[in-house]
């Protein structure tokens, strides 16, 4: 081979990998992981973490769980009778809901396991799933937003009845569904038809992954856009405030109804708060910015993940819901087991 072909094959080669590294979305990093999007609040490098602080400002939370909190099983599955022909949303507890469209029953991150965390480690209830996983009506869509232990719980996966659901999940996160027929990695803005009346796709969140101890960022996380018809839901993965939600609401606004995570943000007196956790204000900004007619509060009253009262987030989330251009009952906060029609909820006819 002549040194003018080498030259030349080379100068193709690294002009492919300029051209390459230019197509390349911000949120790809050149060694496979992943960045929240342009602009994200970053971490403090002050953060003092300590398992044993945690540990011990844990123990003086009130663990008084009010009755009103959770719907008795018996009306769940009165309630599940009598919306079997509704579109419907049910909160199962955390982020784990039943979104029925028609004859499509989505479940989003669904955790039934008694903690969040590998084998019996990690985070315990404080309160039961609304029904058990064996309860659970024919699911046809299972979204996951990223791989933390109370999202992606594995014992979930591994049991759920319904292997033949259409599963959906972040870039890399395939790997966990090997048993099931029929799962579709996505990026950010990936899109997913699934039938005349449905389309979901991938947006970005501010937030991160990690299971183990050498695999931070190497999977993706994301929101969930669910286009009904002429409606919009927008089931949010955790996530913290950041610029691209307004950019968001731009592109995808208005969205009928947000779920926007309101617990796990105050690690005081380690740090003050999770940049990859809203705080109620935060939801109703991120909410506010993507033009949203109505929030509900997701991600609480299940886990102790941070410091705050078990309690506090839905009455600072009503509590604020004025001053970011919400009526108080659009506001909304559900019961555990509580099931709401999607009609009454946007109210439409």
């Amino acid at each position: 081979m002549s040194k003018l072909t080498i030259l030349i094959i080379f100068i193709f080669t690294y002009n492919s990998l300029i051209i390459a590294m230019e197509k390349k979305p911000y949120h790809h990093l050149s060694d496979g992981t992943f960045r929240n999007p342009e602009g994200s609040p970053l971490r403090s490098e002050n953060i003092k973490w300590s398992y044993k602080t945690f540990n011990q400002e844990k123990k003086k939370l009130d663990m008084t769980v009010p009755k009103e909190h959770v719907v008795a099983k018996d009306k769940v599955k009165a309630d599940l009778e009598k919306f079997k022909n509704d579109d419907y949303i049910a909160w199962i507890g955390h982020a784990t809901f039943l979104i029925k469209l028609e004859e499509t029953t989505i479940i989003t991150d669904p955790v039934f396991s008694k903690n969040a965390g590998p084998l019996i480690f990690g985070p315990k209830r404080f309160v039961e799933p609304a029904l058990k996983l064996d309860e659970i009506p024919k699911t046809d869509i299972f979204l996951l937003t990223h791989n933390h232990y109370d999202h992606q719980d594995m014992s979930t996966i591994r049991k759920f009845p319904f292997k033949d659901a259409k599963v959906m999940l972040p870039l890399k996160l395939g790997k966990y569904f090997k048993r099931y027929k029929d799962v579709n990695e996505m990026d950010w803005y990936d899109e997913i038809k699934v039938n005349d009346n449905l389309k979901i796709t991938l947006l970005p969140a501010v937030h991160w992954s990690k299971r183990g101890l050498t695999d931070t960022n190497k999977t993706l996380w994301g929101n969930f856009l669910i286009e009904y018809k002429n409606k919009k839901i927008l089931f949010g993965c955790d996530t913290g405030y950041g610029n691209i939600y307004k950019e968001l609401g731009e592109k995808y606004g208005p969205i009928d109804l947000a779920m926007i995570n309101i617990g796990a943000y105050d690690f005081r007196p380690m740090f003050e708060k999770s940049v990859y956790h809203t705080t109620p204000e935060e939801a109703l900004q991120v909410a506010q910015d993507l033009k949203s007619k109505k929030v509900l509060g997701t991600h609480w009253g299940t886990f102790v993940l941070s410091l705050e009262p078990i309690m506090e987030p839905p009455v600072r989330f009503k509590d604020n819901a004025e001053k970011y251009g919400f009526k108080k009952e659009d506001a909304i906060i559900f019961k555990i087991g509580e099931i709401n029609s999607l009609k009454n909820l946007l109210n439409y006819n």
